[in-house]
């Protein structure tokens, strides 16, 4: 399954970003979660702790194309609780 994030993350869009997930999630079971975060141009704080708690929940694939959702993503990674192969 996939979750396609485009423009401002922030705000108003932040909100609809937190019920597409919540409507999202009960459907994922097994099955695995891309984050495409190649259309993103900003993401406000909101949206990045967002972004963290799903990355937490699910593991998701972050998607990223530029040095700006290359930081997003690798900032949820950071804040995750989640162990890397690495650390297991």
């Amino acid at each position: 399954m996939s979750l396609k994030l485009e423009g401002k993350v922030t705000g108003a869009w932040v909100r609809e970003f937190s019920r597409s997930w919540q409507s999202l999630a009960p459907s994922l079971k097994s099955r695995k979660l891309v984050v495409d975060l190649r259309g993103v141009m900003h993401m406000d704080t909101e949206g990045r702790r967002l972004l963290s708690e799903i990355y937490n929940q699910t593991g998701a694939e972050l998607l990223a194309d530029s040095p700006m959702t290359h930081y997003f993503a690798d900032e949820a990674r950071r804040h995750s609780s989640r162990k890397t192969k690495e650390e297991k």
